[in-house]
């Protein structure tokens, strides 16, 4: 096992996203998972049923304690639900972990539709977590609220990923799964460039905690020393394996198959 990541989000109680889908993906992959929870969701297939913030003093505490100890060597942040949560995660990253790299995948909507991002913290996100991050990985709505760019096109999103590099953020991978198109492409940006990864859709409606995996997937790679562009071609393997055999639980958006063989990419 090696690496260390440190993910900070929230718990899904279904299993298929949050902190359940972060750990079985950073463990498949070789790494190891560390968390801070920052709310619990009662939540299934169906949606997102309900929602407990974890108060913003155990949220601090948690952090503390796993970095004054194990330490991580990359930190992946997901749902962070409001403005006070974010204030509380940058204080303390800013405090525990100041150079580790950070991987955020800006949270916004549950895959059912549930906000689980508030209107008003989405301003605070942007200036105060995305200058602290190593790589973003928002989907498209998540782009557009960040940018207020409308994405239709693979033209829109290389636009909207320019404006988020622009943002001060070093590098985006922009997930283009929400484009009507029977090919999913996804944009690598960084100050070097744009590079797209493009590959046929697979049909299905188990894709439920794809974002959380993607991210928390480039996190292993970053945390066990492997480039930037290295883990976002090894996650997003990872992440279409993990589609395809998936175990096709629940009524509606259904979890992957975490722990599904693959072949890594050269």
């Amino acid at each position: 096992m090696k690496g260390r990541v440190l993910v900070i989000a929230g718990s899904d109680s279904g299993g298929g996203a949050g902190v359940q889908a972060d750990i079985k993906t950073i463990t498949a992959l070789g790494a190891f998972a560390a968390t801070a929870i920052t709310a619990l969701t009662a939540q299934n297939t169906l949606g997102v049923h309900g929602v407990m913030p974890v108060p913003a003093d155990f949220i601090r505490q948690q952090i503390e304690v796993v970095l004054s100890d194990i330490g991580a060597d990359v930190i992946k942040i997901g749902m962070l639900g409001d403005v006070a949560t974010i204030g509380t995660v940058c204080d303390a990253l800013e405090d525990f972990a100041p150079d580790a790299p950070m991987v955020l995948d800006p949270v916004m909507v549950a895959k059912g539709g549930h906000a689980l991002l508030a209107a008003q913290a989405v301003d605070s996100l942007r200036t105060r977590l995305l200058p602290l991050s190593a790589v973003i990985t928002p989907n498209l709505p998540e782009a557009e609220a960040l940018t207020g760019l409308t994405i239709r096109t693979v033209a829109d999103m290389r636009v909207a990923a320019t404006a988020l590099l622009a943002m001060g953020v070093p590098a985006v991978l922009l997930k283009g799964g929400h484009l009507e198109s029977d090919t999913v492409t996804d944009l690598l940006a960084t100050a070097s460039g744009v590079e797209a990864f493009s590959e046929p859709r697979i049909q299905t409606r188990h894709t439920h905690g794809t974002g959380c995996t993607t991210a928390s997937a480039v996190a292993a790679g970053l945390a066990q020393g492997m480039s930037l562009r290295d883990s976002v071609v090894r996650a997003r393997a990872y992440v279409r394996a993990a589609i395809t055999s998936a175990p096709g639980f629940g009524k509606g958006h259904g979890p992957l198959n975490h722990a599904v063989g693959f072949a890594h990419p050269a």
